[in-house]
């Protein structure tokens, strides 16, 4: 059994941010078990704390950003980095600024002061999310993947393909992250800007106190005033930053990540789909099922009732935007004994009634929409594939295509082993539930 980490004592860092070129001093400190990571914003009148998750992340471009209420702490990967690959759980990171310290433009910093004050192995179970199916999120020509793997840990190929800049050309790397190979191979590797991009940035007043000998500035003749530390730094880095984004899914990942020209966004994107995963699995353990929500739990959010509600369980569920449940066909349903006599088929409206039902339990995932009912308006593509019988289990899905204050619209679709029977589009009204 893995145990939670932490660190034995006090460390300190400090330097000017990346972007706003403010000095900051930051103090890590030993937490308890299963406290996880937390940032603590120290120089605001009542000290903040922030949960390095996702759901705490705010959009920004080119980093990645915590935020709570108003209070923001910028440029946090590199940091993250360093605590995930040397494998710490527990961490208090006290920052008495808006934005984290930028030594060197790496990440080697941070892992010299947290190896420098030593690791405490702690009670408790360590926190691991093990990838089991395949998650890809794409965004144009970039793309990342999270894959099954067969060896423990996580394992990343990440290929950076600048073939049209001859000052970085196409770079793959790929390695499997331990403290040993992140501090050798990876750490060191510093954040890059093109010759353009750099001027376009001061410019905008960012990161002027940086010079060419501070940061990779790359030319099409390669960098300004300065050397690569590695012949294929740019793509280290780059897996530097995913190290980072991956340690806001809360615990251990364990898989194999592939990606193709991804940056902090997609990154994020894949993240939060993990990071729901990791909390469905753990919801499921604890329940000792693999239902999120059981027909008592469904009874409390649906109105219908015996014979017509029609989804048994779900199993998995997207935030708003996608749900998957479960009915089973039993030939002791009453609409048998008429559908028909002899050659027992399922009625397709009944089907059809069963993606609505799934999808109603889809929208009242959305706090606004809690007391609200989904009533049918319109269906549209409707497309009855194959006939539903006793024994079969219809699998049901429903992703959101448009949702409003007062409307909704979602793509639904029922496999019986694997097989499409049936699909449609479906558009509700939401209506206050007691105006029923």
């Amino acid at each position: 059994m893995k145990l939670q980490k932490t660190i034995k004592g006090e460390a300190k860092i400090s330097g000017k941010g990346l972007f706003g070129g403010k000095e900051t001093k930051v103090v890590f400190r030993p937490a308890p078990g299963d406290s996880g990571i937390v940032f603590v914003r120290t120089d605001v009148a009542e000290p903040v704390r922030i949960n390095a998750v996702v759901t705490s992340v705010a959009e920004r471009s080119r980093r990645t950003t915590l935020k709570k209420g108003s209070v923001n702490i910028e440029t946090i990967e590199h940091c993250l980095a360093a605590v995930s690959a040397l494998g710490i759980d527990n961490l208090i990171i006290e920052v008495d600024g808006p934005e984290m310290p930028a030594p060197d433009c790496s990440s080697v910093g941070y892992v010299r002061v947290l190896k420098r004050t030593g690791l405490l192995e702690q009670a408790e179970k360590r926190k691991e999310f093990v990838i089991s199916e395949p998650v890809s999120i794409t965004a144009g020509d970039a793309s990342i993947y999270a894959l099954p793997y067969v060896d423990d840990g996580l394992n990343i190929t990440y290929d950076l393909d600048y073939s049209g800049h001859t000052g970085i050309g196409r770079q793959i790397f790929s390695c499997q992250v331990t403290p040993e190979g992140f501090e050798r191979n990876l750490a060191p590797a510093r954040t890059f800007l093109f010759e353009a991009e750099a001027k376009q940035f001061q410019a905008r007043g960012m990161g002027t106190h940086l010079s060419p000998r501070d940061i990779l500035v790359i030319s099409s003749d390669g960098p300004i005033k300065n050397s690569f530390r590695f012949p294929n730094e740019c793509v280290r880095h780059k897996i530097v930053d995913l190290i980072g984004d991956l340690a806001l899914v809360g615990r251990a990942v364990k898989g194999r990540i592939v990606a193709y020209k991804s940056g902090h966004s997609l990154n994020q994107q894949l993240v939060r789909r993990l990071y729901e995963l990791a909390e469905q699995q753990e919801r499921l353990r604890k329940l000792g099922t693999d239902a999120l929500l059981d027909i008592r739990q469904i009874a409390r959010i649906l109105p219908h009732r015996y014979p017509f509600l029609l989804v048994d369980k779900v199993v998995e569920i997207e935030g708003d935007t996608r749900i998957k449940g479960i009915k089973n066909v039993s030939f002791n349903e009453q609409f048998f004994q008429g559908h028909f006599p002899g050659t027992p088929i399922m009625p397709g409206v009944l089907v059809v009634e069963a993606m609505a039902q799934l999808s109603g339990l889809l929208f009242a995932q959305k706090l606004e929409h809690a007391g609200k009912l989904a009533v049918l308006l319109s269906m549209d593509g409707v497309k009855l594939r194959k006939a539903v019988i006793p024994g079969d289990q219809l699998i049901l899905t429903a992703e959101t295509v448009r949702l409003r204050k007062r409307t909704a619209q979602c793509m639904c679709k029922a496999t019986v082993g694997g097989t499409v029977v049936a699909e449609a589009q479906i558009k509700f009204i939401l209506v206050d539930n007691e105006k029923i």
